[in-house]
């Protein structure tokens, strides 16, 4: 089998695959992978052709299990689909399998194994529990593996090795199920992840052509500019730009990536412009940062999630004193047994870990990515929400509704020159020019110089060694210093009143302003009015745009409060100050000039069609421009934060029941571990279940 190690730590290893896993493959890889001694675990994601593996921390392990997995070929696939005996349908785990296996050798063994041997067996299995309560106990940790291993020990001591088998096949028997129900979570999730689209730049010769990215082949040029994201694996060939790689590597900084240097997908480019030659098939590439999203979820708990784990790590200790408080005052083994059986430990981390997958996984198919439940969490408790105002509130697709010109250029020049700078930029005001100069018809060359983007300002270039800028009233009057008089300034208000403005000038002279119409988009006035009703007693718009269209929008829009003429430093002062007022704050923007407010906040959304470096520093992206994910994401967020509680408290109360059923004798030992995995799995099935939006 053809794969190579994608990233490893000691006694760990992912594989990329040569290609997916066919669904009715599953099963006997995972059959064969498991046939390798030292592998412990494996966790097979197909869609993505990727494999976790955890192997014994023996030497030579790391060796044999690699020289295992280049041994797997097609007949010891079609080998093990022979021995599997049905096929179902696509899942994470071959759970029936594993469960038939796990309870028919115990039934066998009791059956038909004389009783020696059986207990020879018994004691032989006892030595996977008893190594890792002694691994625990070595690394000074009080357990779940060590309660196992004590509550095992317990009926050895008896010298009942049935009831050791039994209590052993039902901890596995448990094991499995949780494993299965973790499995599926993390599975759903990747599955509609993988869904979410992506686009490039593929340039053809002297053209650009937005495709599709999962349509890129190795070979191909795409071109990725200031605010666009690194789609595919690949190498510079042109070029020189600032590329954030936080999501790969956790740099909090951009790091320069020139003629040479690679690329990788999940990236994005801060400032610059490079010709990226691709290396790899989006497919092979794109899906590792969400892999990378999912093994991460652990660095982005929840503060709930994070207390209920270390509360029931907290508990273990109490369990030990309380067996043997039990042992003392009863002197019997079997009701000490029974108050090392049940523990809290398993049932609070797994209750909660898939609450929030089943959590993420309903968000990515509802609109929305995250990054991690704490900012559920936060997103739950925030009470004040801020909004960018283009392509947040009003459409990711403005419209060009005006061309005013000046100083002898007619409009079609005008709009043909505003789009030739504007082509090369994502922002939906740069789209709006390009898309109305091609519903003219009118075409044009590139007869300027590189060009050069200014965040939260316009674009400078130069034409025939003139100095040629467009952009924001701000940046051409006050930064570029061009002169406008009194009389244009009154025609400029007059012809522009209610759009965005958008000036053209050559050489210190204006040549033209285009007004953008920016319509709001449809349901966001409910979108505003749902959020009030949902908590947010503050709900705030910001803009680098004037201050009649600001007012315009936010009188539409249903917000009382709002902020013109920001820069992007601006925005970040009002979050800051927000903050400092104690106030739990929301952002949500879709530009390079929003990203560091989006940092700031306590929790930062992006929008979907907004820049890959908005994205990147916000904590929730919206696959889409649609507000009312928004809303929904606030009620699966104080969703979670319910479940959360009620699944503690059912554990709580669960468990506790069963203990003290065990230590007064009213069950069995035995009864009390079913019971356990029973209700651990049941709570944990019941909180995988899709939030009510």
């Amino acid at each position: 089998m053809k794969y190579q190690i994608a990233n490893e730590l000691p006694g760990r290893l992912r594989v990329t695959l040569a290609g997916h896993v066919p669904p009715a493959d599953l099963d006997a890889l995972y059959r064969v992978i498991g046939q390798c001694p030292d592998v412990v675990k494996s966790t097979v994601y197909p869609r993505i052709g990727s494999v976790a593996l955890t192997y014994r921390a023996t030497p030579g392990a790391r060796s044999r299990v690699l020289s295992h997995l280049s041994g797997i070929d097609a007949a010891a696939i079609a080998k093990a689909k022979q021995g599997c005996g049905l096929e179902l349908a696509p899942r994470t785990h071959s759970l029936l399998m594993d469960l038939a296996e796990l309870v028919g050798s115990f039934l066998l063994r009791r059956w038909f194994l004389p009783k020696p041997l059986a207990t020879a067996w018994a004691v032989w299995s006892y030595r996977k529990f008893l190594f890792e309560g002694l691994k625990s106990l070595a690394n000074g940790r009080l357990d779940v593996p060590v309660l196992d291993a004590a509550a095992i020990g317990i009926s050895f001591l008896k010298r009942d090795p049935r009831t050791a088998g039994t209590t052993m096949l039902l901890l596995n028997v448990g094991e499995t199920l949780e494993e299965y129900t973790r499995s599926r979570s993390e599975g759903a999730l990747i599955n509609a992840l993988l869904d979410l689209p992506e686009s490039a730049q593929l340039v053809e010769g002297d053209t650009e052509v937005q495709v599709p990215a999962n349509t890129l082949k190795p070979g191909q040029l795409i071109a990725v500019r200031t605010g666009m994201p690194v789609c595919v694996d690949g190498v510079v060939v042109r070029g020189c730009a600032m590329v954030n790689q936080a999501a790969l590597t956790g740099e909090p900084l951009a790091v320069e990536r020139t003629v040479g240097d690679d690329v990788f997908a999940g990236t994005a480019v801060e400032d610059g412009e490079i010709i990226v030659e691709v290396k790899a098939n989006e497919g092979d590439t794109k899906l590792r940062s969400i892999v990378n999203l999912v093994e991460q979820t652990e660095t982005y708990k929840s503060e709930t999630q994070s207390r209920m784990e270390h509360l029931a790590d907290r508990i273990v200790p109490w369990n030990f004193l309380l067996a043997g408080i039990v042992a003392l005052t009863t002197r019997s083994l079997v009701k000490t047994s029974a108050a090392l059986m049940v523990d809290y430990s398993c049932a609070l981390k797994l209750t909660g870990s898939i609450a929030v997958l089943s959590a993420m996984s309903q968000s990515a198919q509802s609109g929305f990515t995250v990054k991690g439940s704490q900012h559920l969490e936060r997103m739950a408790q925030a009470d004040t929400i801020v909004f960018d105002k283009t392509g947040t509130l009003t459409e990711a697709t403005p419209e060009v509704a005006r061309v005013l010109t000046l100083d002898g250029w007619d409009a079609d020049e005008v709009l043909r020159f505003a789009a030739c700078l504007e082509e090369h930029f994502p922002h939906p005001v740069a789209r709006a020019v390009v898309r109305a100069a091609a519903e003219k018809n009118l075409e044009h060359r590139e007869r300027h110089a590189e060009v050069e983007y200014i965040v939260a300002h316009g674009i400078a270039s130069s034409l025939d060694g003139k100095r040629v800028v467009i952009g924001s009233e701000h940046f051409v009057v006050e930064d570029e210093q061009v002169e406008i008089s009194e009389a244009h300034k009154a025609l400029i208000a007059e012809q522009t009143e209610g759009l965005s403005p958008l000036y053209l000038a050559v050489d210190g002279k204006l040549m033209g302003v285009i007004g953008v119409q920016d319509p709001l988009k449809a349901g966001v006035p409910e979108a505003v009015a749902e959020l009030r009703r949902l908590g947010f007693t503050r709900v705030v718009m910001l803009t680098g745009d004037n201050e009649r269209t600001a007012a315009r929008i936010a009188e539409q829009a249903g917000v009382t409060e709002f902020r013109a003429n920001l820069l992007p430093e601006d925005k970040y002062a009002f979050i800051e100050n927000l903050k400092a007022q104690g106030a739990n704050v929301v952002m949500v923007g879709d530009g390079v000039n929003d990203a560091p407010a989006l940092a700031l906040a306590d929790v930062g959304i992006a929008m979907g069609q907004g820049t890959a470096v908005a994205k990147e520093v916000a904590d929730i992206t919206l696959t889409g421009g649609n507000l009312g994910a928004i809303v929904s994401l606030r009620r699966m967020s104080e969703g979670l934060m319910e479940r959360l509680g009620g699944s503690f408290k059912a554990v709580m109360l669960i468990n506790s029941g069963l203990l003290a059923a065990g230590i007064a004798g009213v069950i069995t030992p035995q009864m009390s571990s079913l019971l356990h995995n029973a209700s651990t799995v049941t709570l944990s099935m019941r909180n995988s279940k899709r939030y009510d939006v």
